[in-house]
């Protein structure tokens, strides 16, 4: 096969890695880019936090590029936009130096270049080329206000509640073991997993009670661990290593005064007509245990005072605490969206470095000075595109939902990507960036920004109605509904009908189960 050149032509788009860079952190939570930036101000020697401007002396350079800065990144940012009923438009206080790299995908390397000199000249200061925003020093934290004990507080388990009882407990070690054993086959719920047979089992074995060197007198039985299980069965939470739901209640129910009202009943419900109360067939309940309804209405608010799943009292996983991108408050009758100043990055170029290097030297020092401040200019820019990118999409998403920051849920417009991509003039695809994993602080609670997108369904009168706000109104129809007498979702439809609202009950049962709403025949209550 004979070898040739050939010479073709063609197009093909490439993306720049400063716009993938660009990219790259506008789809970052506040935490990955928190880290992000940690990881700049580490390996980048020209890059500072606002903390160090504050020193008496700069560090000298090889100081800077052998140590990492200890300090987390302090966000502050003082860009925010103003909307209020009839505007169509926001008012900035942060203009940008430079094109948005996210309002075209073709973006090139001539549009990240508008304002940055190829080289700097002799001695000069970065602050004489690039004009940062002014910086603001981070409050003080207030020593009265430090929460030690959530920020230092180990998460304790149920397995480590129990055995700190069991080592309060006096117990023969052979109980002991078997006490072990048990609590070790306990669920986070409270509930024991393995049958008794197995607890006796691995107790021999821990004991060295084999068949072949002792005789079946001496070796654990069923009764020995049924014993101890009563025993820790007793422990806080009351009712752990209960083996179902109907002797976790026993237990709990047998650990109240015997003086308690309506106990006798509560324990025969729960012996012989847990299913039925599960269920909510209180006339059967009340014809087989002779029961009045006022009576039995006492009995059920008893039993609900129990904890079908104990271990939840004590195995609580550590809260996931959400810090806001974006505040959206009412200042003098006008909605201020502003970007969170906790969490914005606030960095910038170190002065002394950038004044270290030099045009026309070659050497390795000033090379390696100018490529870490290239890179540290490109760092600062994407930072900056990400935080106007940010503020200019959630002031768009809120002037159209403002009927939510005035009304709740019941006024949310139906809104999808396009209509925010074409008021921004971005890609839709960058508005799903901006909106994934960024949260919004209201008055009426924190939000994803994703969450104020949704579908919509025809009304009566030709307008539309956003399932958000469909879903509001469901909840607001079952908080009110007769606990009696609970809305069926066909009534829950003729309800949203008479609103105007044209709503299948498919649909109906769909949003209801994704709020979590059980069916009318298990809502069904006594008064």
């Amino acid at each position: 096969m004979k070898t040739s050149l050939q010479l073709k032509m063609g197009q093909s788009l490439t993306m720049t890695p400063q716009l993938q860079q660009a990219i790259r952190l506008l789809q970052l939570s506040t935490l990955d880019l928190q880290q992000e930036i940690q990881q700049a101000l580490e390996s980048n020697p020209m890059l500072e936090m606002e903390e160090e401007l504050n020193s008496e002396a700069a560090p000298s350079i090889e100081d800077k590029m052998a140590e990492k800065p200890q300090d987390d990144p302090i966000l502050q940012n003082d860009q925010q936009s103003d909307f209020s009923e009839g505007s169509g438009s926001t008012d900035s206080q942060a203009e940008s130096s430079s094109e948005d790299p996210f309002n075209n995908d073709q973006a090139t390397d001539s549009q990240w270049d508008n304002d940055i000199p190829e080289d700097l000249s002799i001695d000069t200061n970065w602050d004489d080329i690039y004009q940062h925003a002014p910086t603001s020093s981070a409050a003080p934290v207030d020593d009265d206000d430090f929460d030690f004990e959530s920020r230092n507080t180990v998460t304790e388990t149920l397995q480590d509640h129990l055995n700190w009882q069991l080592n309060l407990t006096p117990m023969t070690d052979r109980d002991l073991i078997i006490a072990q054993n048990i609590i070790d086959g306990i669920d986070p719920m409270g509930y024991l997993q393995g049958s008794v047979e197995d607890i006796c089992e691995s107790a021999n074995q821990e004991l060295g009670l084999t068949e072949e060197n002792t005789s079946e007198e001496e070796r654990v039985e069923v009764d020995e661990v049924e014993a101890v299980l009563r025993l820790i069965q007793r422990f806080d939470p009351i009712g752990s290593g209960a083996r179902s739901l109907q002797e976790c209640l026993q237990v709990q129910l047998n650990q109240m005064p015997a003086d308690t009202p309506y106990l006798s009943e509560a324990k025969i419900v729960v012996l012989r007509y847990l299913e039925l109360l599960g269920n909510k067939d209180f006339t059967s309940i009340m014809r087989k245990a002779r029961l009045k309804e006022d009576v039995l209405k006492e009995v059920i608010a008893l039993i609900q005072t129990l904890h079908p799943r104990p271990g939840e009292q004590i195995d609580q996983q550590a809260p996931d605490y959400i810090v806001p991108d974006v505040v959206v408050q009412k200042v003098n009758g006008r909605w201020r969206v502003e970007l969170n100043p906790e969490v914005t990055p606030k960095i910038r170029i170190n002065p002394s470095y950038a004044s270290l290097i030099r045009r026309a030297d070659n050497s390795a020092d000033n090379t390696f000075l100018k490529d870490h401040m290239q890179e540290a200019k490109w760092f600062l820019k994407s930072l900056q595109s990400r935080n106007e990118t940010l503020l200019k999409v959630a002031t768009k998403i809120m002037e159209h939902q403002k009927g939510f920051l005035d009304y709740g849920d019941e006024a949310m417009k139906p809104l999808v990507l396009h209509d925010i991509a074409e008021a921004v003039e971005m890609h839709e695809s960058t508005i799903s960036r901006v909106t994934t994993q960024k949260y919004l602080h209201t008055p009426r609670g924190i939000f994803e920004l994703k969450y104020f997108f949704s579908s919509h369904v025809s009304t009566s009168s030709g307008g539309e109605c956003s399932s958000t706000a469909i879903r509001a109104i469901i909840k607001k129809l079952v908080a009110a509904e007769n606990p009696k007498k609970p809305l069926s979702d066909n009534k829950i439809a003729t309800l949203l009908g008479d609103q105007g609202i044209k709503v299948a009950r498919r649909t109906i049962a769909k949003y209801r189960e994704a709020m979590n709403i059980p069916p009318s025949n298990e809502r069904k209550r006594l008064v």
